[in-house]
């Protein structure tokens, strides 16, 4: 609710989308914001995009997915399109979400079209956006495939039609793993040419002159976000349940989850183990962006606490962080982390 109250004063949550936007679409009537399900009572498209995030075993957590699946279902009216946005293993839309609507829905809604179309977004990009990005659409049926692919021709540059609704859940994961394992390889590849004093970043730019074959990725601290360290385990728990084993995935998964140590440990050796005071420079789990979901600077942040270093932190994205404004003074600190 207190969302909603935000955006519909004009006032907008994200970075990527200005207070002048939001509030020009508002006064034009081409948008609002409601906490009442009944209002997709009046739609001819519904787009379920919900957070999927992993439960306490780090396995698929659908709770907020299957709650707007049953909110949304007794108010779907007839000849409506069903569109699932979210992040999830291959089968979601026809096992999870279709059985709900259709077990909760009007009586007198007897047609249904449904479709999956993953969400591509990467906050703080100023290229690429919803609309210049290419969508993914996979469909139930022909009929629902046509419906889905005006819609989202409607609002993107590009929608690419793929056989079924399996297939886009299944490129969604296909795409976050692959930045995971490439992340995985070079954060490893990056240890290797420290301990050789051999500079990674000129070999990345060196390998990069090759035309094919070879994409570029940069060492960093860590992998954050609702996607990278997120979407590889819906991959992983998947196999399992088919009875295959990612190990490839799982270990790229460990790598990346060790590197927030990794860059703790070289903090504290390049300190020499001093009581030292250390400036952290970028929280967001990425730049230009005011995300702190699984962020490894905030894990690292943590951990030098923890261990009696004194830490402070910058970054103009992040209003406030553990009771703290983001500081500007960058003299004084043993070592600064570019995060």
């Amino acid at each position: 609710e207190a969302k909603v109250a935000q955006i519909n004063s004009g006032s907008s949550p994200i970075e990527d989308i200005s207070d002048a936007q939001l509030q020009a679409a508002l006064s034009r009537g081409a948008y609002t914001a409601t906490t009442d399900f009944s209002a997709v009572s009046k739609a001819s498209v519904i787009t379920i995009c919900v957070p999927t995030p992993l439960d306490n075993n780090r396995e698929p957590d659908l709770a907020l997915l299957r709650s707007a699946a049953t909110g949304i279902a007794p108010f779907v009216s007839n000849e409506t399109l069903v569109v699932s946005e979210s992040t999830s293993y291959p089968g979601t839309l026809r096992d999870i979400i279709i059985p709900i609507v259709t077990s909760l829905k009007p009586k007198e809604t007897v047609l249904v079209y449904y479709a999956s179309a993953p969400e591509r977004v990467n906050p703080g990009d100023p290229v690429w956006n919803q609309k210049n990005t290419p969508r993914l659409v996979g469909a139930i049926d022909d009929a629902s495939q046509s419906k889905a692919l005006a819609f989202y021709e409607s609002i993107c540059d590009a929608a690419v039609l793929v056989s079924t609704p399996e297939v886009a859940e299944a490129a969604k994961l296909l795409e976050n793993t692959f930045r995971l394992a490439n992340i995985a390889l070079i954060n490893e590849f990056a240890k290797l040419c420290s301990a050789n004093s051999i500079n990674v970043n000129e070999v990345i730019d060196a390998a990069s002159t090759k035309p094919y074959g070879f994409m570029p990725f940069r060492p960093g601290v860590g992998v954050g976000g609702h996607c990278i360290p997120v979407d590889p385990m819906y991959l992983s728990w998947f196999a399992r349940e088919n009875e295959v084993i990612a190990n490839l995935v799982e270990l790229a998964q460990s790598i990346n989850q060790g590197q927030s140590g990794h860059i703790v440990n070289r903090a504290i050796e390049l300190i020499g183990g001093k009581k030292g005071r250390v400036l952290i420079v970028g929280m967001g789990y990425k730049p230009k962006t005011s995300d702190l979901r699984h962020s490894p600077s905030v894990e690292i942040y943590n951990n030098l606490k923890k261990l009696g270093i004194e830490v402070e932190w910058h970054d103009p994205f992040i209003e406030t962080f553990d009771g703290k404004v983001s500081g500007n003074q960058t003299l004084g600190f043993d070592l600064v982390i570019h995060a």
